[in-house]
């Protein structure tokens, strides 16, 4: 190589003085010629390529005659280019006239040849002779090579030492080359090929290849014609077989075509793990799969453990045989099917080789060991593909004891067989290998397999490695686990990797043809060599031989059985084994650390640093007891949070002990909430340990490729750390547990049972204490984020929030990590860490649609394994490391699939297995009822998983399935599931299925029926309450392994039906819309809660459903509000329409005004129900709310008839006074004319006719109105008065009415001073009497209430006026209520004041409703009052006269006179709607619907801390609703009061251009109709009719007004004065008046939120929150309150209740009802009609800010019910540690 040397220094030494010019250049050398030649494969043309571009193709029936350069300009050099490449590939020979022209026309300074580095063919080989034939020997002197390579700069170096054949080639051109990319696009490298072309120049003495040289090639052609043909002919014959030889080269597929024809070019290392874990389209063909499909099917086989993956047959497209057809030289060989799975290998990334080699490895096939990498030709041993591979086998130490053992593979140290063929053989060396290993399964592919074919790309050089597992049977082929290596090819082409396979080796095994030392340097090192050599000779058929004692053996092949052949090996390699010794065990791990070879590890900087941050995790645990970790480095999720998940669990499941000890539950429950908070203080407390710290740090700090390498790694070193002592302590366990079965045969031996017993015990907990995995590490981080969260504040030492831990878990979630659902150790849900990384991983993802399946099955059925084999997942299933609880996994839908489904993920949980022994005796029963409930609830469907075909393991869980099953029908929760039956061994006897079938269609129904007596439900099939289709929702499973292990591979009829039950999943998934993730997250919350509280049905509340309902009652709010404001507009309308004359309204008009609004309402209910996200939800309440739309539609044209009606009824009552109105209309304007006639002459002033004026209108009024009586004023109480005082004193009377107590009467406390205990009842104790009868008297004055309250709208006040008889008619009927109640009530007696407050209180109510209702009787028909409204409109007639006005200005002032008023009023009565719409929008408590409101009535009560307020809103809680509401409405009215100006302005202006625009339009309509005053009058009033009230006569002869245009030009003019000075005379809020409102804004606002059900809740006063009146179904509300607000106490006691509904639905207590009977809280319905409506969940959903009132108002409390919080109703410590503030947020999460 000392030439190859001194030529790079040379061109170093150009390259140094390369910083000369252009010009110097040019002078030192000449314009270079270059021809090109060689291999076309190993050039890629294109724009790109500096040197060539576009490519020039020789074929053969182009005739080659000359041939063209390509002028280049490259590092400042001219270049001639002559392109040849490929020409040698051809039959084409140029002549001698041809090349002589071609050296004649070009100085020729290089011939270049190209090659493709790393593949030399035969071709190429031969290119140089071919040169060197048509230009000479001297042209080598002027010949370099060109290596391209494709990806990245490879090492000739390294290339020569592989290709003897390479180096001698190199030699011939004096080691003369340069490499470059095959694009030949990098400007670099081109400057160097320049650089090389300078050297090579200045190395001929600056000359080119001359004609001379040429010509002595010629001239020796031309010496003989006959040698000329001889030498065409043998140049003709070499091309021929150089063609011959390119073409079978070119047939040959390169890596780069395989790729190509694989569909995998570009995508080396880019395959990914999620790629083919997510659901896709199954490929339905077991045999045959496209070129472009391979990956696919493969992959997707393999991952079901389906070993048949490798008996795919690939087949080319139509396409590419469409190709073949046209094209003769267009050939493909068949595609090695092992090529087709090294290509997917290179293609992977490290997660999915792992992923693959782990999945052959499961398949009992052997993986790839040493891989020579096709593109750069380097040894890579993938030692990361081996890390989650474990071998379990069993041997036979000297005592005849079988030991078991499981190891993963890299650290398994056994001995190893290295197999390895010189030259071609007729044997297969794989073929024999199986038959070594397992003969009834191909460990190793072979020629034979089918999918083989003639030429390899990939397989040749590569080293597979197979384990032999004993089963620690005498039928074992080896007594030991041994390791088999098969070097695939010519192991004398490989010389470097049979040195490596030889120095690991235990024993040698060699294949060849003859065994001759002296030709074979390679045996000759081998037999030297101390190890065991057996040479294989493929031309001898004799036995097993031994050529050096122990040491050597040889033995033919040819001929023999193969049995023998088999024995005689299997002894060999038995003697060898047992010979070597300790030191030459093989072990992967020492593989990378003593060969120089690339390992995967180390050139992944990712895996090597996350291997670092792993270990130095692991170095915190060196040196330390196993049994003892978890309580040093994960202390949160010890004993500690153990202790919280009990006392949890006794918070919502009190003991019957509990219950009779203490009468305050609340007192119990407040002492277990304080516990648990004292517990989560000690969890917070906890010191954060290095080990924890690190593994926070490096989870936040790595990107997610990195992130999963650690998390592998920490998983892998921790199995590693575990599995010894494990093993130990499994061993130990069984042979304790075979101890115990002896001894309890022996029955005198019951003290040394019951030691052994808790021995076993011992061991058991130990093991449980040893097991520790990357789950557990998760738990202690969700342990510490629960802990924070329950303190609110970060951990000391956490170096970030802890609000960021749930993003972590999420994105390990989406990196296809499984979350622990729920905590099997500790049996329980940890809720608020579950919780918290859904919500981020909806963040991150959106709320996705999942489709959740969840598996229930005994222990060790292979649920986990079935799990992982249908979806590839990651659920542990190894001995002592299966699941644990229950832990979920994502698995993302194709995109292509998402047509055919309707979600994103199939979400799937997978369980710890039922009846666990490590759980027996620790309420294995109610565990496991539990775990089967909870998965059920879960999941969309569910897999029952049944191992073989009897059930009886899972009856008692099945039964609770069932009842599970029919739970969730009573609460709408429908899952579905399947029942799965494993290990069959039979499943093709089509009568035996249907006979299993049946007898499981006999035992679910058998279950059904009992399960259905305990639910107290009449129901006797199964598909009564799931529907099941038992032909298809039961599947036969065959057994897993095809054989018996370790060495079975898994069986292909497994690994079927796993395929075909994932088809039914998907198949059945189609029709399910999913859920999405938050409603996931939702039931998890909800169903957890029910089963805390063990009462399933009854507890369960869906506070998703319960969300969803308050966003459909606040959409039913908007609804609503549209009919009413529509409602309201057209109600003006038509009161315009009846004031202008219209004494007729029929409900078809208002009907059609209403139609387009109800179409738009409908329309956009439709489109909610339809395409909100939660429409499955939606839907079963659509038929109520559509017709709740309706009634109130058809409510709202009623009641805007009725009102109408009224008013008509008002107007007719009014009929007979009108005629006498008009007369003195038409008087008081006579009159006023003449007067003013009479002093016009006198030219009066203003303010003398005034006082003229004013002074005739009185005495014209009185005169008119003489025998006209007045409506007189109402004098209310003292009717009131006087109605009482005809059965009481009257000072009594009085005496009643300036006291407060009647004001109070529905808010008091209690009634006792309203009660007299009869004679025969005095013996009783007071606080008895009081317990049982003060809410009947509460409910007898609600009673009464509401008849009064139906008198007083009866009375027709508006129409007749005011008469003390509705006053006796009212306070008859408290007297006639009260006295009935006293009928049925004989223990007491109500006093008479009780009597008089009563009547007081309704006519306090009464008072408002009948005083405005005379105030408008008397406006309407009190003539006094008419006349004086008229007076400034008659006086304007008298001035105008006076000044001599004409008639027609006389009619324009009389219209602005009656216009003004009535703009004034619409302009009033559309400002209080439009206000109050503008009010939903701006006030917050305004928004949405009635529990919006409330939530901010009581923030309102909170901060305000008035307490006569609450009692209000306790007990009258419409009443304080109302107030609220107008208190909401003055404070806008106050604070906004620009904006409701601005509306009002905005009106007035409205309304007075569509006055303008009417006169307008008249005024050109009536001149067009050549019409008068008369009819222009006529037409106005009539245009205005529904616009405005204008009514009266004009009193003028209009007749007399002709000009038309004066009288349109000057009532415009007027008109826009008037409208002017109105906006003028508004400019403050002061100056509008809303009491001139027809409806005022907050009565609108009232209507809409007070129309609603206003029930309470007969136990603590909460208000229903239906929105509609008299509501289908039972009343309900999310929160009650605690019992003693309502002044519920202890009986016999002065002792409130501090209980709350809730808590005591749930237990077994008694309460009393008003007839006194004792009812359980449990079957609080039975109470009586106020009880049996109300649906109160048992839960502990207590809302914090009651407790804080009671704290906060405690001593008001018990002076308003005269009652103390003490003994039994002593209120809890932990209820005082809740603030204002906490009671204010409580609203805001829970309402």
């Amino acid at each position: 190589m000392a030439k190859l040397y001194e030529y790079e220094s040379v061109s170093e030494g150009l390259e140094a003085s390369d910083d000369s010019s252009e010009s110097s250049i040019d002078a030192n050398f000449p314009n270079f010629s270059v021809v090109l030649f060689g291999n076309s494969e190993s050039v890629q043309f294109g724009c790109d390529n500096i040197l060539l571009e576009e490519n020039q193709t020789y074929t053969e029936d182009t005739e080659f005659c000359s041939t063209v350069s390509i002028q280049r300009k490259i590092s400042d050099h001219h270049v001639s280019v002559i392109n040849m490449i490929g020409l040698h590939e051809t039959d084409l020979n140029p002549s001698v006239q041809v090349i002589r022209q071609l050296v004649n026309e070009n100085e020729i300074h290089a011939f270049i040849f190209v090659v493709r580095l790393g593949q030399l063919t035969d071709a190429d080989k031969m290119g140089i002779e071919w040169l060197q034939r048509m230009f000479g020997d001297e042209v080598l002197s002027f010949a370099m090579f060109l290596f391209t390579y494709e990806e990245e700069e490879e090492s000739i170096i390294d290339e020569l030492k592989k290709n003897p054949a390479l180096e001698k080639l190199i030699e011939k051109c004096g080691q003369k080359y340069h490499i470059c990319s095959k694009i030949m696009n990098k400007q670099s490298e081109m400057r160097e090929l320049m650089d090389r072309i300078r050297c090579l120049y200045l190395d001929n003495k600056e000359q080119c290849y001359t004609t001379e040289m040429y010509n002595t090639v010629s001239t020796d052609l031309d010496n003989s014609q006959n040698q000329t043909e001889k030498a065409e002919n043998c140049i003709h014959t070499t091309l021929k077989q150089l063609k011959s030889s390119a073409k079978e080269s070119r047939h040959k597929l390169c890596p780069e075509q395989l790729m190509n024809r694989l569909h995998l070019k570009g995508k080396y290392h880019k395959l990914k793990t999620a790629d083919f874990l997510q659901l896709s389209e199954h490929i339905q063909s077991h045999e045959f799969c496209l070129e472009e499909k391979f990956a696919q099917s493969f992959l997707q086989k393999l991952l079901m453990m389906d070993y048949r993956a490798r008996y795919i047959k690939i087949k080319q497209n139509n396409e590419q045989n469409d190709n073949q057809e046209r094209c003769k030289d267009s050939f493909k060989e068949s595609i090695h099917l092992m090529d087709a799975q090294m290509a997917v290998f290179y293609c992977a990334d490290s997660f999915l080789k792992q992923l693959i080699v782990t999945k052959l490895s499961q398949c009992q096939f052997a993986l790839p060991l040493l891989v020579p990498n096709p593109f750069t030709q380097k040894i890579e041993f993938p030692l990361w593909t081996f890390r989650q591979i474990n071998k379990s086998w069993k041997t036979t130490d000297g005592k005849g004891q079988t030991l078991s053992k499981t190891q993963p593979v890299y650290k398994a140290e056994t001995p190893m067989v290295a197999v390895f063929r010189f030259g071609s053989l007729s044997s297969s060396k794989s073929q024999l290998m199986n038959s070594l290993i397992n003969e009834k399964h191909n460990t190793f592919f072979h020629r034979n397999c089918p999918g083989s074919s003639r030429s390899r790309v990939l397989m040749d050089g590569m080293v597979e490695i197979a384990w032999y597992c004993p089963s620690g049977e005498k039928t074992d082929t080896f007594p030991d686990c041994v390791a088999f290596c098969n070097l695939h090819g010519d192991a004398l082409e490989n010389e470097k990797l049979l040195n490596i396979l030889t120095q690991m080796a235990s024993v040698n095994v060699v294949i060849l043809p003859q065994l001759n030392m002296n030709d074979n340097r390679m045996i000759q090192n081998l037999y030297t060599d101390s190890k065991l050599l057996i040479c294989l000779l493929t031309e001898s058929d004799s036995a097993l031989t031994e050529m050096r004692k122990g040491k050597k053996y040889k033995m033919g092949l040819k001929e023999r059985n193969q049995s023998d052949v088999i024995e005689e090996l299997r002894r060999a390699v038995n003697n060898g084994l047992s010979s070597s010794d300790s030191s030459s065990l093989f072990k992967l791990e020492d593989v990378a650390d003593k060969l120089n070879i690339t390992v995967d590890e180390k050139i992944d900087n990712d895996c090597r640093k996350g291997k670092d941050a792993a270990q130095k995790m692991m170095s915190l645990l060196k040196y330390k007891d196993l049994t003892e970790i978890k309580e040093t480095f994960l202390p949160c999720q010890g004993k500690l949070w153990h202790q919280w998940c009990q006392t949890n669990k006794e918070l919502h499941r009190p003991t019957l002990g509990e219950l009779q000890k203490s009468n305050n539950i609340e007192k119990t429950k407040s002492c277990k909430k304080s516990e648990m908070l004292k517990i989560r203080e000690l969890q917070h407390t906890t010191v954060l340990n290095e080990f924890i710290k690190i593994f926070i740090q490096e989870l936040n700090s790595k990107e997610r490729n990195e992130m999963t390498y650690f998390l592998k790694w920490i998983g892998i070193l921790l199995d590693d750390y575990t599995t010894e002592t494990l093993s130990a302590l499994h061993h130990e366990y069984d042979k304790k547990w075979s101890a115990v079965l002896d001894l309890k045969k022996k029955s005198d031996k019951s003290q040394q049972l019951a030691a052994e017993q808790e021995e076993l015990e011992r061991i058991s907990e130990k093991l449980q204490a040893a097991t520790f995995g990357l789950e557990h590490i998760l738990r202690e981080i969700g342990q510490i984020y629960e802990s924070c969260s329950s303190v609110e504040k970060n951990k000391k030492n956490l170096k970030l929030d802890f609000s960021s831990l749930p993003g972590l878990a999420a994105e390990m979630m989406m990196s296809g990590f499984p979350l622990e659902l729920m905590d099997g150790d500790a049996a329980h849900v940890p809720l608020i860490w579950v919780t918290a990384v859904l919500d981020e991983l909806i963040k991150k993802l959106g709320d996705k649609r999942v489709f959740v399946l969840s598996v229930l099955a005994i222990q060790s059925s292979g649920k986990s394994t079935m799990l992982n084999a249908m979806f590839g997942l990651q659920f542990a299933v190894s001995a002592g490391r299966c699941t644990r609880g229950a832990f979920m996994q994502l698995v993302r839908v194709s995109e292509e699939m998402k047509d055919e489904l309707k979600f994103d993920y199939i979400l799937v949980v997978d369980t710890e297995g039922l009846r666990a022994l490590e759980l027996a005796g620790r309420s294995t029963r109610n565990h496991d009822n539990e775990m089967a409930t909870f998965v059920v609830g879960l999941g969309n469907m569910t897999l029952i998983n049944v191992f073989g075909e009897n059930i009886a393991e899972m009856q008692d869980i099945l039964k609770n399935v069932v009842q599970a099953f029919m739970r969730m029908k009573k609460i709408r929760l429908n899952p579905s599931c399947m029942f799965v039956h494993q290990n069959i061994s039979d499943i093709s006897a089509e009568e035996r299925n249907m006979e299993g079938r049946r007898r499981l269609q006999e035992k679910l129904d058998e279950m059904t029926k009992l399960a259905a007596k305990e639910e107290d439900c009449v129901l006797q099939f199964f598909s009564d309450v799931i529907a099941f289709d038992v032909q298809n929702d039961v599947k036969y499973f065959s057994q897993l392994w095809e054989g018996s292990p370790p060495m079975a591979p898994p069986n292909p009829n497994y690994s079927r039906n796993i395929q075909e039950m994932k088809s039914t999943i998907i198949a059945k998934a189609s029709r399910s819309n999913g859920i999405t993730l938050s409603q996931f997250k939702t039931c998890i919350n909800d169903l957890w809660s029910a089963l805390l509280n063990e009462n399933f049905v009854f507890s369960f509340k869906d506070t998703l459903e319960i969300a969803v309902f308050r966003r459909l009652e606040t959409k039913y709010s908007d609804w609503t509000w549209s009919l009413r404001s529509a409602m309201l507009s057209i109600e003006e309308k038509f009161y315009n329409r009846i004031a202008n004359g219209n004494n007729e309204v029929q409900k078809n008009e208002l009907l059609d005004e209403m139609r387009t609004t109800k179409e738009e309402v409908e329309k956009s209910m439709k489109s909610y129900f339809n395409e909100d996200k939660y429409k499955s939800i939606l839907c079963q309440w659509r038929g109520r709310f559509e017709t709740r739309i309706q009634d109130l539609h058809d409510d709202l044209v009623k009641g805007t008839k009725r009102k109408l009606d009224e008013a008509i009824e008002q107007k007719k009552a009014k009929q007979k006074l009108d005629p006498k109105l008009t007369e003195y209309e038409n008087m008081l304007f006579s009159r006023s004319k003449e007067l003013a006639l009479s002093l016009k002459s006198k030219g009066a002033d203003e303010q003398v006719l005034k006082e003229k004026f004013d002074t005739m209108w009185s005495k014209w009024v009185t005169e008119m109105t003489k025998d006209i009586p007045p409506v007189k004023d109402i004098h209310f109480w003292k009717d009131v008065s006087q109605i009482l005082s005809e059965n009481n004193e009257l000072t009594l009377v009085y005496e009643r009415l300036n006291l407060p107590d009647f004001k109070q009467i529905l808010t008091r406390g209690g009634f006792d001073d309203y009660i007299t205990h009869q004679k025969h009842q005095e013996h009783l104790d007071e606080t008895e009497l009081n317990a049982e009868y003060h809410d009947s008297v509460r409910q007898l004055i609600k009673k009464i209430i509401k008849e009064t309250e139906n008198i007083m709208k009866k009375s027709p006040v508006k129409r007749q006026g005011y008469n003390v008889s509705y006053i006796q008619e009212i306070t008859d009927c408290v007297k006639k209520s009260v006295k009935q109640h006293q009928s049925e009530n004989e223990k007491y007696k109500l006093r008479k004041e009780f009597i008089i407050d009563l009547c007081l209180y309704v006519c306090d109510i009464a008072s408002e409703k009948f005083t405005e209702c005379h105030k408008e009787y008397r406006e309407t028909n009190d003539v006094r009052m008419y006349l004086e409204k008229q007076k400034t409109q008659y006086y304007n007639v008298f001035k105008n006269y006076c000044r001599g006005a004409t008639t027609a200005t006389i009619l324009i002032d009389f219209i602005c006179s009656k216009l003004e008023p009535s703009i004034l009023q619409d302009v009033y009565n559309k400002t209080a709607i439009d206000v109050a719409a503008q009010m939903r929008t701006d006030i917050r408590s305004l928004r949405e619907n009635r529990s919006n409101l409330e939530k901010h009535i009581l923030k309102s009560l909170a901060e305000n801390e008035d307490f006569e307020q609450y009692i209000q809103y306790i007990h009258q809680p419409k009443e304080h609703f109302i107030q609220f509401i107008k208190n909401e409405v003055d404070k806008y009215f106050t604070q906004q009061s620009k904006i409701i100006l601005n509306v009002f302005k905005g009106n007035l202006e409205q309304k007075g251009k569509i006055v303008s625009n009417a006169v307008h339009a008249l005024t050109a309509e009536v001149k067009n109709k050549r019409g008068d005053g008369n009819m222009w009058f006529t037409s106005f009033t009539k245009t205005l009719t529904e616009e405005l009230k204008f009514t009266g006569e004009s009193f003028v002869d209009l007749r007399e007004i002709k000009d038309l245009d004066f009288l349109g030009k000057h009532l415009s003019e007027c008109l826009n004065e008037m409208m002017l000075k109105l906006q003028k005379n508004f400019t403050r809020i002061g100056e509008i008046k809303m009491e001139k409102c027809r409806k005022k804004p907050h009565k609108i606002l009232i209507d809409h939120f007070c129309q609603c059900c206003w029930v309470q809740c007969p136990f603590c006063k909460a208000i229903c929150t239906n929105t509609m009146e008299d509501h289908p179904g039972d009343h309900s509300v999310p929160f009650h309150r605690n019992i003693g607000l309502n002044g519920w106490f202890y009986r016999g006691t002065t002792n409130l209740y501090t209980w709350f509904c809730t808590t005591e639905v749930g237990s077994d207590r008694c309460f009393r009802n008003s007839l006194d009977d004792r009812i359980p809280w449990k079957e609080y319905r039975k109470a009586g009609p106020e009880y049996a409506n109300w649906s109160i969940t048992p839960d502990n959903s207590e809302l914090p800010y009651w407790k804080w009132f009671v704290c906060r108002f405690q001593k008001d409390l018990e002076n308003h019910y005269n009652k103390t919080f003490q003994g039994s109703g002593e209120i809890p410590d932990e209820w005082r540690k809740h603030t204002k503030e906490d009671a204010i947020k409580s609203l805001d999460k829970y309402i």
